[in-house]
């Protein structure tokens, strides 16, 4: 590809970029409808009020039927595989309202080996291991919908844990990780509902206190983490747990009626409108022409910093979280993303923001070294460990900023950006991120995209140590590129426009090297361009456990990340 075809995709992907920009200079996009969210949503309705929202449950149920596979399964996003979760909960849903397909069964049958009870408890269990987050969820709704008869294999959550303070939760070994409580405390005292025991006297004593942390939990839209399938747990367990009027149930089912969709679905989530907004700052063209348009994504970006304690996980202010909304939570990616866009956008002028954003991100590192993503200390279950793309992203967030900073702060920033690039160098046998997969991969991981995101990360911080590691991992992304030019989540997957455009973004820090990956890669990208295939889903997120999502402008973003990196090298 040369220079003037890189200028015509170029152009018409920042065209379509600014087209999707709100008026209030945030980026939403759209995240793709999901068979998981929406059946647990269309069944949460059902146990709620069945009659009241029995419009929304038969355009969820006709979503489902239309959106099967001809084996009768589902994937997470019509642009994904089946796989059983997805499946299964749609079963449960449907079976509930008297509608299951045949075909659901018998492939719900080959994939358990065979219908039972005991046959579906076993093999939930088996497959997501000893994290519960999405095991217990699932199968108690395949009990409240009658497929699973007896509560007797499912394990009991214990949710007056949940009324400790917030800051021993990393020291109780919960069986969830750190943003699913309140599925903890609705699942929890649903189960106690149903299942009794001899200590369900004493049990009951903390359903109260409880059901107060949960409210206090509940953002002001209802949506726990803007999330249906969380969100809809919630409600469907506390309408079966005899708090059907309750405030949080209410609130969870209208929640649930103001994020469905035109033709019936749901998305995995509300939108990603601080992440989406922070990815777009950086492609923003830094000439006089656009300042109007930086400006306004600049403010977007400052308002949406935390100013309170969050009642979700305790956070201190100053982090940002996905969205804007009130449903989002402060997290490392996110943070870190907004402090590397407020730098690229002022230029590195210091502000309040900054500082506290930084002190924020401190207080999230882990003993270890590492950045997870919520909640510090909690590393017993896969999404609360330190990961290298999250701390490689906090790597470059706190290296862009160390310069200006002065005194007790700068000092502080400096031993923490110390104990991340040690951290990564114990780390420097395979950068696998945490939150981003491939789902044609044979194990959904995605180590192309974590080590390019990570190169690209550090060596944009100019620091030398923090190139060398760089440096030091370049050899796989150059093995792992495919014959026609692009590159998967892993060597010998198929090829994808986010993939490919993360690794010539990390590629492009090497100018006068690796020429000839280079131009396969843009040509393979060229070539999509012409046929009109540029912009295609390409589901990429892994989303809570094992859940796959697309966004409709990551292919636009990561794309406009390279051509900003070739031209800046």
């Amino acid at each position: 590809m040369n220079a003037e075809q890189m200028k015509e995709m170029q152009a018409d992907a920042l065209e379509r970029l600014m087209k999707s920009r709100s008026a209030d200079g945030m980026w939403r996009g759209a995240l793709s409808s999901s068979a998981i969210s929406t059946s647990v949503s269309v069944f949460a309705l059902q146990r709620i009020d069945p009659d009241r929202y029995a419009s929304q449950i038969r355009a969820g149920v006709r979503w489902l039927h239309g959106t099967m596979k001809a084996d009768g399964s589902w994937g997470d996003s019509v642009e994904s595989p089946s796989n059983m979760t997805a499946t299964l909960l749609t079963y449960a849903s449907l079976f509930a309202v008297g509608q299951a397909p045949d075909e659901t069964r018998q492939y719900l049958c080959r994939q358990f080996g065979d219908d039972s009870e005991e046959a579906i408890t076993w093999s939930v269990l088996r497959y997501y291991g000893r994290d519960y987050t999405f095991s217990v969820p699932i199968l108690v709704m395949c009990a409240l919908a009658g497929v699973v008869r007896s509560w007797k294999g499912i394990p009991t959550f214990p949710f007056e844990l949940a009324t400790l303070p917030q800051r021993l939760f990393r020291y109780l070994n919960l069986p969830v990780v750190s943003y699913a409580i309140p599925a903890l405390i609705a699942i929890g005292i649903c189960q106690l509902n149903k299942k009794g025991g001899l200590l369900s006297p004493l049990r009951r004593l903390f359903v109260p206190k409880s059901m107060r942390v949960l409210l206090r939990m509940q953002p002001e839209d209802g949506g726990f983490l803007e999330a249906a399938p969380l969100t809809a747990f919630v409600g469907m367990c506390l309408a079966e747990g005899g708090f059907r009027q309750h405030e949080v149930t209410k609130h969870c089912a209208q929640f649930l009626v103001d994020t469905v969709r035109e033709d019936g679905s749901w998305p995995i989530d509300t939108n990603l409108s601080g992440w989406l907004t922070s990815l777009a700052a950086k492609v923003l063209p830094r000439n006089e022409e656009w300042a109007k348009e930086r400006l306004k994504c600049e403010r977007a970006i400052r308002r949406n910093a935390t100013t309170t304690v969050h009642p979700f996980t305790a956070a201190a202010p100053g982090g940002w979280g996905w969205s804007d909304l009130s449903g989002s939570v402060p997290d490392g990616d996110d943070t870190s993303g907004a402090l590397v866009a407020l730098h690229h956008l002022t230029q590195g002028q210091p502000s309040p923001e900054v500082g506290k954003g930084l002190e924020w991100l401190m207080g999230l590192q882990n003993r270890d070294g590492g950045m997870p993503t919520f909640c510090r200390g909690w590393g017993k279950l896969p999404f609360d460990r330190s990961t290298p793309d999250i701390t490689a992203h906090a790597i470059l967030a706190m290296g862009l900023w160390l310069p200006s900073l002065g005194g007790r702060l700068k000092a502080d920033v400096q031993k923490s950006f110390d104990r991340m690039i040690a951290w990564m160098e114990k780390e420097a046998q395979g950068w696998v991120p945490l939150w981003f997969g491939d789902q044609d991969a044979s194990d959904e991981k995605a180590p192309v995209y974590g080590t390019a995101t990570a190169i690209d990360y550090l060596m944009s911080t100019g620091h030398p140590k923090a190139a060398e590691l760089a440096l030091s991992q370049v050899g796989f992304i150059l093995q792992a590129q495919n014959e026609d030019g692009g590159w998967g989540g892993n060597k010998g997957v198929k090829s994808k426009v986010t993939f490919t455009s993360r690794a010539l973004a990390a590629l492009a820090h090497f100018p006068g090297l690796y020429e000839t990956e280079k131009q396969c890669g843009w040509d393979y990208l060229y070539r999509r361009f012409k046929a009109g295939t540029l912009y295609d889903r390409e589901p990429i997120g892994l989303y809570f456990s094992r859940l796959w999502y697309s966004e409709e402008l990551y292919n636009i973003l990561f794309l406009l990340n390279a051509m900003t990196k070739v031209e800046s090298e």
